[in-house]
């Protein structure tokens, strides 16, 4: 997240908090985290990739959608997906910290982002299909203040007309 957006935009250290996957103690982290939230008033923007399984943060397919802060066990699709980032398949870790679908839910907005084709069966899923935990970002359609911000690849399969957008 530093290198791909924050070290290019004008936030602050203090200002961003992800999810500490080295904690020592992950029930206590993840208490934690949800109080820091909490403290803090609540998240303002809460930026969210998609997987392409439909993923939304860690939470996979079948996460519940009121589901907090918590450790999840990763599908093999995000591992495989995640790999370009390791020099090793063995690397990829098995498990993340995530922030659950229930506490995105509360960010007072969200702004989803997506790109390339192998993401468009997600992003059909998540702006015009059913609200499923088979397809976690689904719930961004209950979301008030919420944006969808695709390339033409990602949006290859939407049916709906959003050029007005």
């Amino acid at each position: 997240m530093w290198e791909n957006l924050f070290k290019h935009i004008n936030v602050t250290r203090a200002k961003v908090h992800i999810p500490m996957g080295m904690a020592e103690d992950i029930d206590a982290f993840c208490d934690w985290y949800e109080e820091k939230i909490l403290a803090a008033g609540g998240i303002d923007l809460q930026i969210l990739g998609i997987g392409a399984n439909g993923h939304i943060a860690f939470n996979e397919p079948g996460s519940s959608l009121g589901s907090r802060t918590r450790i999840k066990t990763l599908k093999e699709k995000t591992r495989r997906d995640n790999a370009r980032f390791f020099s090793d398949m063995k690397e990829v870790p098995k498990y993340a910290i995530t922030m659950g679908v229930g506490t995105i839910m509360e960010a007072h907005r969200l702004l989803l982002l997506a790109n390339g084709e192998g993401k468009a069966e997600a992003i059909q899923a998540t702006v015009e299909g059913p609200i499923m935990a088979k397809f976690p970002a689904t719930i961004v359609q209950l979301h008030r203040y919420a944006t969808v911000v695709v390339d033409q690849a990602a949006a290859a399969r939407l049916e709906g007309d959003y050029s007005g957008f």
